[in-house]
């Protein structure tokens, strides 16, 4: 670093280039090592995440720790755990205290998006795409940069690094970060040792929290979308299942409005059928036949849903669309774990269909997965997870049994060490998936684990923080998320600024009124007037009073959250 330009040096053995990025005008070229300024301050870095411009000017983002995860075929991963903004500029001088206030918002913003935990990537390998896609590359695919090649459904700093996409001499200096979860296992079964691998890439296309992101946008991009792969690599030889899940894929909202379960609202006023063509369209293009497993409940406020989803994928009549549905919630109930297999029978035949993606030790392709399961819930996180370990599980029977490395009538349930790892592979998945979208850890993962009642009383704590959240906090952290992706760009001459909202005078006052007013009747309970009459009248008054201004606030519930502030979402619904 020095006061006119960042020096970035490349650490590989020979190597001589440097990036050198001009703070004043914001150009980035190559230079040598010997351009680098003895004077400069020296530090290291793993990666540049990319720049970002704020009221304050341009900031540069590095990732400055990173963590080995394991490795992919010699290809060493990593999980970036920690990440420093640099800002272009060496005073904030010229700005008024308001753009002061507004910078560090927007700088907290991003930062509390790089606190999320599971930003991953590899120099050397493309985490962005599946074995499948990898091996029906062309030659000239792999001569390409990983960033020009990644699948830009998976890379969450692809805004950040626009600048670079355009010159590709500077290529390899960027660095293409997937966010999600890697888990990397070397396990043993009958002393035959196998590396297992469990893959899941979050879209950045339509990414959000939980209520303020549902459905589909007009590109067909489904909210919370998530590509899961399982890998089994066994002596050269390499096997790949692939499953997706994603929002119920029309225009539908739910937003938050201080009740603990809102009423989920599908659009009336926009033909759903386009989005939804387009989605499922770019769903075949990249994955081939699918299998929707919708696992809402099939009464109460979710029934509309199933309904519709159902409907549409009849009225599409494309058969390269299947559609299955399956009340979780009813079947399961009082823990029924068992009555899973019902689902899993009726897709046995579906799944054996689609089969799994194979290469053999010499690199020959033995079996290609011809379709995928596209599995839904609500949110898509705690039954979807369930129902997608348990298909990734007879997958993995199948290739280990092929591989020989199961014997004939051998089952993976019988191998307790591989077992136990593989249920917490999944439940890892699961909370990593759920802390990303909902800001908690996932339910049920006790199912994946082992389904308990301890986990009934966890699952309660997680849905009350989901609660708080969901409410409460969710607004900034879709701003965050909408800043870093590049939703939002911040107008350095804005003159208004969308993080200066008014509040409306109730916002204020009628919380102050109920507390003031609960207060006033526990004080008239322990305080006993002189006699029971005088009591009861104060109580009543009171209690009525604060259980009024409560049901006022219900009413208006959705002017008490916090809302989004920076993209009006209504557009994007």
């Amino acid at each position: 670093i020095t006061p006119e330009k960042f020096y970035v040096e490349a650490c590989d053995d020979g190597a001589d280039d440097v990036l050198g990025i001009d703070r004043v005008s914001t150009e980035v070229t190559l230079t040598v090592k010997k351009d680098v300024p003895p004077s400069a301050v020296t530090r290291p870095v793993f990666g540049i995440l990319g720049t970002i411009r704020l009221v304050a000017g341009t900031y540069l983002i590095v990732i400055t720790k990173k963590k080995k995860v394991g490795e992919i075929f010699s290809h060493a991963i990593w999980k970036a755990t920690d990440f420093d903004i640099l800002s272009y500029k060496k005073t904030m001088l010229h700005l008024t205290d308001i753009q002061l206030q507004d910078n560090k918002v927007f700088l907290s913003m991003l930062n509390h998006v790089l606190s999320v935990d599971g930003f991953y990537f590899s120099t050397t390998y493309d985490l962005t795409h599946t074995l499948q896609r990898l091996a029906n590359t062309s030659p000239e695919f792999q001569e390409m940069s990983l960033l020009e090649r990644a699948d830009p459904r998976f890379v969450w700093n692809g805004h950040l690094l626009r600048e670079f996409i355009a010159q590709p001499e500077i290529h390899r200096f960027a660095t293409p970060v997937m966010h999600g979860f890697i888990t990397m296992h070397s396990c043993s079964i009958n002393g035959k040792c196998f590396d297992w691998l469990l893959i899941s890439r979050r879209s950045c296309f339509r990414a959000g929290v939980r209520y303020y992101v549902r459905g589909i946008d007009s590109e067909g991009h489904a909210a919370n979308f998530v590509e899961t792969e399982q890998i089994v690599h066994y002596k050269g030889s390499k096997a790949s299942f692939v499953q997706t899940r994603g929002s119920i894929p029309f225009y539908w909202s739910q937003r938050p409005n201080l009740k603990y379960k809102p009423k989920p609202q599908i659009s009336k006023s926009v033909n759903h059928m386009d989005g939804f063509q387009r989605h499922f369209d770019s769903q075949i293009i990249s994955y081939g036949k699918q299998m929707i497993v919708n696992l809402v409940n099939q009464k109460g406020s979710e029934k509309p849903l199933e309904q519709t989803f159902s409907k549409m994928v009849n009225s599409m009549a494309n058969g390269m669309v299947r559609y299955m549905a399956f009340d979780f919630h009813k079947e399961c109930s009082r823990m029924r774990w068992d009555r899973l297999q019902i689902l899993m029978d009726q897709l046995a035949d579906q799944q054996d269909e689609f089969s799994y993606f194979l290469v053999d030790s010499e690199g020959k392709t033995v079996t290609q997965q011809e379709g995928t399961f596209r599995s839904n819930c609500m949110d898509c996180l705690d039954r979807t997870n369930v129902i997608q370990s348990l298909l990734a599980r007879r997958s993995l029977q199948a290739q280990l049994q092929r591989l020989g490395v199961l014997h004939v009538g051998q089952r993976i349930e019988e191998q307790a060490d591989f077992e136990k790892i593989y249920k917490n592979a999944w439940a890892d998945n699961a909370n990593a998936c759920a802390k990303q979208y909902a800001g908690t850890g996932a339910l049920k993962t006790d199912y994946t684990r082992q389904r308990t009642q301890w986990g009934l009383i966890m699952d309660g704590w997680n849905s009350l923080i989901r609660y708080y959240k969901n409410n409460f906090s969710d607004g900034f952290r879709q701003d965050a998320i909408d800043l870093f992706l590049g939703n939002y760009s911040v107008d350095e001459v804005e003159p208004a600024s969308p993080l200066h909202v008014k509040k409306d005078w109730k916002f204020l006052a009628l919380p102050i009124i109920m507390v003031v007013a609960f207060s006033m009747c526990i004080i008239c309970l322990l305080m006993a007037g002189d006699t029971w009459t005088e009591t009861l009248a104060y109580v009543l008054f009171w209690g009525s009073a604060s259980f009024g201004t409560f049901a006022i606030i219900l009413y208006n519930g959705k002017d008490f959250v916090d809302a989004p502030k920076l993209v009006q979402k209504e557009k994007m619904d």
